[in-house]
């Protein structure tokens, strides 16, 4: 097992921790403010689907699909906090997810092992130095607000999903 498969692990259990915590709310749950100071699970999402854009991005400029016009903005987590109407239903989130990370996946792919130790001429930001580090992002950012979904699952008195 190499490093590429690795990250290809991160990705697929981060996948199935967001889909498994996903799975039974809806989309009015995904708009749910679970305690004052939390984003929504929308706001949340969009804002995963942008960075999971941006990771790719930062590695291949020109590389990722588009998002929809005004998409990163209606889902930006420093502006219009309080403003909802940019807001997704959970079947259009998943299939930008799904767009966003087989984009992602076919990069690391096609690039080689020896790419991943590459700072792209310290182009890449302190807290992912490498193009490993950064693709190693996908799996660890999207695992760490996904955390973020189980308050949301304990207000709604859903069951535990694993």
């Amino acid at each position: 097992m190499g490093p590429k498969d690795v990250i290809r692990k991160s990705m697929g259990i981060a996948d199935f921790t967001v889909n498994s915590y996903l799975g039974d709310l809806t989309d009015e749950e995904l708009r749910l403010v679970p305690v004052e100071g939390m984003q929504p699970i929308a706001r949340q999402l969009g804002h995963l689907i942008v960075a999971e854009r941006m990771f790719q991005e930062m590695v291949e400029p020109g590389s990722a699909p588009a998002l929809p016009e005004g998409f990163e903005q209606a889902h930006s987590l420093k502006e219009n906090l309080q403003d909802s109407s940019g807001y997704k239903t959970k079947d259009e989130y998943l299939a930008l997810w799904k767009q966003q990370r087989d984009a992602l996946q076919a990069l690391l792919d096609r690039i080689s092992d020896a790419d991943l130790a590459d700072t792209r001429d310290g182009k890449l930001p302190p807290w992912a130095p490498t193009v490993c580090d950064v693709l190693n992002m996908a799996g660890l950012h999207s695992l760490m607000h996904a955390g973020q979904f189980v308050a949301v699952r304990r207000k709604l008195n859903k069951p535990v999903t694993f």
